[in-house]
Protein backbone atom coordinates (compact mmCIF):
# COMPACT_ATOMS: atom_id res chain seq x y z
CA UNK A 1 0.00 0.00 0.00
CA UNK A 2 1.55 3.37 -1.05
CA UNK A 3 2.58 5.74 1.74
CA UNK A 4 0.25 8.65 2.39
CA UNK A 5 1.42 12.22 1.93
CA UNK A 6 1.64 12.67 5.70
CA UNK A 7 3.71 9.48 6.07
CA UNK A 8 6.10 10.64 3.35
CA UNK A 9 6.40 14.02 5.03
CA UNK A 10 7.14 12.45 8.42
CA UNK A 11 9.77 10.17 6.87
CA UNK A 12 11.51 13.14 5.20
CA UNK A 13 11.50 15.14 8.45
CA UNK A 14 13.00 12.15 10.27
CA UNK A 15 15.71 12.04 7.61
CA UNK A 16 16.31 15.77 8.15
CA UNK A 17 16.64 15.25 11.90
CA UNK A 18 19.24 12.53 11.32
CA UNK A 19 21.24 14.51 8.72
CA UNK A 20 24.92 14.51 9.63
CA UNK A 21 26.12 17.30 7.31
CA UNK A 22 24.73 20.32 5.48
CA UNK A 23 25.01 18.59 2.11
CA UNK A 24 22.31 16.08 3.18
CA UNK A 25 19.79 18.93 3.17
CA UNK A 26 19.90 19.30 -0.62
CA UNK A 27 18.30 15.91 -1.25
CA UNK A 28 15.78 16.58 1.51
CA UNK A 29 14.72 19.86 -0.12
CA UNK A 30 14.14 18.02 -3.41
CA UNK A 31 12.03 15.35 -1.67
CA UNK A 32 9.93 18.01 0.08
CA UNK A 33 9.39 19.85 -3.21
CA UNK A 34 7.93 16.64 -4.65
CA UNK A 35 5.69 16.05 -1.62
CA UNK A 36 4.22 19.56 -1.82
CA UNK A 37 4.06 19.40 -5.64
CA UNK A 38 5.58 22.84 -6.14
CA UNK A 39 8.13 23.95 -8.70
CA UNK A 40 10.75 24.95 -6.14
CA UNK A 41 11.66 24.75 -2.46
CA UNK A 42 14.66 26.68 -1.15
CA UNK A 43 16.37 27.29 2.19
CA UNK A 44 19.01 30.04 2.56
CA UNK A 45 20.95 30.59 5.76
CA UNK A 46 23.34 33.37 6.83
CA UNK A 47 25.22 32.47 10.00
CA UNK A 48 26.23 34.86 12.76
CA UNK A 49 29.71 35.28 11.25
CA UNK A 50 28.38 36.00 7.76
CA UNK A 51 28.88 32.52 6.30
CA UNK A 52 26.13 31.61 3.83
CA UNK A 53 24.62 28.27 2.96
CA UNK A 54 21.83 27.41 0.59
CA UNK A 55 20.04 24.33 -0.57
CA UNK A 56 17.12 24.02 -2.90
CA UNK A 57 15.78 23.23 -6.31
CA UNK A 58 16.45 26.38 -8.35
CA UNK A 59 18.41 25.83 -11.56
CA UNK A 60 22.13 26.35 -10.70
CA UNK A 61 22.42 28.66 -13.71
CA UNK A 62 19.70 30.91 -12.22
CA UNK A 63 21.49 30.91 -8.85
CA UNK A 64 24.74 32.02 -10.52
CA UNK A 65 22.88 34.61 -12.61
CA UNK A 66 21.25 35.94 -9.41
CA UNK A 67 24.69 36.33 -7.81
CA UNK A 68 26.26 37.87 -10.92
CA UNK A 69 23.47 40.46 -11.15
CA UNK A 70 23.74 41.21 -7.41
CA UNK A 71 19.98 40.73 -7.12
CA UNK A 72 20.28 40.38 -3.36
CA UNK A 73 20.13 44.19 -3.17
CA UNK A 74 16.80 44.53 -5.01
CA UNK A 75 15.03 41.21 -4.43
CA UNK A 76 11.75 42.20 -2.66
CA UNK A 77 11.58 38.75 -1.03
CA UNK A 78 14.90 39.20 0.76
CA UNK A 79 14.39 42.90 1.49
CA UNK A 80 10.79 42.44 2.64
CA UNK A 81 11.39 39.34 4.75
CA UNK A 82 14.34 40.92 6.53
CA UNK A 83 11.87 43.51 7.83
CA UNK A 84 9.29 40.93 8.91
CA UNK A 85 8.90 38.22 11.51
CA UNK A 86 6.00 36.33 10.04
CA UNK A 87 5.53 34.35 6.79
CA UNK A 88 4.51 36.31 3.74
CA UNK A 89 2.99 35.67 0.34
CA UNK A 90 5.10 37.30 -2.36
CA UNK A 91 2.09 39.26 -3.64
CA UNK A 92 2.11 41.24 -0.37
CA UNK A 93 5.66 42.49 -0.94
CA UNK A 94 6.63 45.75 -2.63
CA UNK A 95 7.29 45.12 -6.34
CA UNK A 96 6.64 48.74 -7.36
CA UNK A 97 10.18 49.83 -8.25
CA UNK A 98 11.54 49.45 -11.77
CA UNK A 99 14.43 47.32 -10.45
CA UNK A 100 12.05 45.00 -8.60
CA UNK A 101 9.82 44.54 -11.65
CA UNK A 102 12.82 43.80 -13.86
CA UNK A 103 14.06 41.25 -11.33
CA UNK A 104 10.62 39.62 -11.15
CA UNK A 105 10.41 39.27 -14.95
CA UNK A 106 13.91 37.75 -15.04
CA UNK A 107 13.08 35.32 -12.21
CA UNK A 108 9.87 34.14 -13.89
CA UNK A 109 11.69 33.73 -17.20
CA UNK A 110 14.20 31.51 -15.40
CA UNK A 111 11.53 29.20 -13.98
CA UNK A 112 11.24 30.55 -10.43
CA UNK A 113 7.45 30.83 -10.72
CA UNK A 114 4.98 33.67 -10.45
CA UNK A 115 3.83 32.70 -6.93
CA UNK A 116 5.82 32.34 -3.72
CA UNK A 117 5.56 31.98 0.04
CA UNK A 118 8.52 32.71 2.31
CA UNK A 119 9.13 32.11 6.01
CA UNK A 120 11.77 34.43 7.57
CA UNK A 121 13.58 32.93 10.55
CA UNK A 122 15.86 34.58 13.11
CA UNK A 123 18.40 32.57 15.02
CA UNK A 124 20.66 33.42 17.94
CA UNK A 125 23.46 35.95 17.55
CA UNK A 126 22.21 37.54 14.34
CA UNK A 127 21.58 34.48 12.18
CA UNK A 128 18.94 35.01 9.48
CA UNK A 129 17.34 32.48 7.17
CA UNK A 130 14.61 32.21 4.57
CA UNK A 131 12.55 29.15 3.71
CA UNK A 132 10.64 29.51 0.45
CA UNK A 133 8.32 27.58 -1.83
CA UNK A 134 7.45 28.91 -5.29
CA UNK A 135 5.25 27.77 -8.13
CA UNK A 136 3.66 28.81 -11.40
CA UNK A 137 -0.14 28.95 -11.10
CA UNK A 138 -3.08 31.32 -10.78
CA UNK A 139 -3.84 33.31 -7.63
CA UNK A 140 -6.81 31.17 -6.55
CA UNK A 141 -4.85 27.92 -6.80
CA UNK A 142 -1.97 29.41 -4.83
CA UNK A 143 -4.28 30.79 -2.15
CA UNK A 144 -5.74 27.30 -1.64
CA UNK A 145 -2.24 25.80 -1.46
CA UNK A 146 -0.93 28.25 1.14
CA UNK A 147 -4.08 27.96 3.24
CA UNK A 148 -3.83 24.16 3.26
CA UNK A 149 -0.08 23.91 3.84
CA UNK A 150 0.86 27.03 5.81
CA UNK A 151 1.27 25.28 9.16
CA UNK A 152 3.39 22.45 7.72
CA UNK A 153 5.61 24.90 5.82
CA UNK A 154 6.26 27.00 8.94
CA UNK A 155 7.16 23.92 11.00
CA UNK A 156 9.43 22.55 8.26
CA UNK A 157 11.15 25.95 7.96
CA UNK A 158 12.05 25.78 11.65
CA UNK A 159 13.19 22.14 11.34
CA UNK A 160 15.52 23.19 8.50
CA UNK A 161 16.82 26.12 10.49
CA UNK A 162 17.45 24.10 13.63
CA UNK A 163 19.46 21.57 11.64
CA UNK A 164 21.49 24.35 9.99
CA UNK A 165 22.20 25.82 13.44
CA UNK A 166 23.38 22.40 14.62
CA UNK A 167 26.10 22.62 11.99
CA UNK A 168 27.17 26.18 12.81
CA UNK A 169 30.72 25.94 14.20
CA UNK A 170 31.46 27.00 17.77
CA UNK A 171 27.83 27.83 18.54
CA UNK A 172 27.14 27.75 22.24
CA UNK A 173 23.60 26.58 23.01
CA UNK A 174 21.46 29.18 24.74
CA UNK A 175 19.42 28.18 27.78
CA UNK A 176 15.72 28.68 27.13
CA UNK A 177 13.22 29.63 29.81
CA UNK A 178 9.69 28.47 29.04
CA UNK A 179 7.05 31.11 28.44
CA UNK A 180 3.73 30.90 30.25
CA UNK A 181 0.61 30.13 28.14
CA UNK A 182 -0.48 33.78 28.34
CA UNK A 183 2.99 35.00 27.34
CA UNK A 184 2.89 32.62 24.37
CA UNK A 185 -0.53 33.99 23.38
CA UNK A 186 0.68 37.59 23.61
CA UNK A 187 3.90 36.97 21.66
CA UNK A 188 2.06 34.99 18.97
CA UNK A 189 -0.51 37.72 18.35
CA UNK A 190 2.20 40.38 18.21
CA UNK A 191 4.15 38.22 15.75
CA UNK A 192 1.23 38.04 13.31
CA UNK A 193 0.90 41.81 13.33
CA UNK A 194 -1.71 42.65 15.97
CA UNK A 195 -1.38 45.98 17.75
CA UNK A 196 -1.16 45.98 21.54
CA UNK A 197 -4.77 47.16 21.74
CA UNK A 198 -5.89 44.31 19.46
CA UNK A 199 -3.92 41.77 21.49
CA UNK A 200 -5.42 42.98 24.76
CA UNK A 201 -8.92 42.89 23.26
CA UNK A 202 -8.42 39.39 21.82
CA UNK A 203 -7.16 38.05 25.15
CA UNK A 204 -9.83 39.98 27.11
CA UNK A 205 -7.26 41.69 29.34
CA UNK A 206 -6.24 45.28 29.97
CA UNK A 207 -3.29 46.82 28.14
CA UNK A 208 -1.59 47.17 31.53
CA UNK A 209 -1.85 43.41 32.12
CA UNK A 210 -0.62 42.81 28.57
CA UNK A 211 2.45 44.94 29.30
CA UNK A 212 3.22 42.70 32.28
CA UNK A 213 3.10 39.59 30.06
CA UNK A 214 5.26 41.21 27.36
CA UNK A 215 7.87 42.43 29.84
CA UNK A 216 8.02 39.01 31.50
CA UNK A 217 8.54 37.33 28.13
CA UNK A 218 11.16 39.91 27.15
CA UNK A 219 13.09 39.25 30.37
CA UNK A 220 12.98 35.47 29.91
CA UNK A 221 14.17 35.80 26.31
CA UNK A 222 16.96 38.23 27.15
CA UNK A 223 15.55 40.61 24.54
CA UNK A 224 16.29 44.32 24.17
CA UNK A 225 12.73 45.25 23.20
CA UNK A 226 9.40 43.74 22.14
CA UNK A 227 10.42 43.26 18.51
CA UNK A 228 13.58 41.49 19.61
CA UNK A 229 11.53 39.32 21.99
CA UNK A 230 9.17 38.25 19.20
CA UNK A 231 12.14 37.40 16.97
CA UNK A 232 13.78 35.32 19.69
CA UNK A 233 10.55 33.50 20.56
CA UNK A 234 10.09 32.59 16.88
CA UNK A 235 13.70 31.52 16.35
CA UNK A 236 13.62 29.25 19.41
CA UNK A 237 10.33 27.67 18.41
CA UNK A 238 8.56 28.97 21.52
CA UNK A 239 5.82 30.39 19.28
CA UNK A 240 4.71 29.40 15.78
CA UNK A 241 2.78 31.70 13.47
Amino acid sequence: MPATRQQRLEAILEELEQASELENMQGISEALRDVFKVDHLVYHWVSSNGEQYGCGTYDPEWVQHYLDKDYLRVDPVVVGCYQRFHPVDWKRLDWSSKAARAFQADAIANGVGNQGYSVPIRGPNGQFALFTVSHNCDDATWARFTESNRRDLILIAHYFNQKALDFEPERAPEPAQPLSPREVDAMTLLAIGYSRAQVADTLSISEHTLRVYIEAARFKLGAMNTTHAVARALSRGLIVV
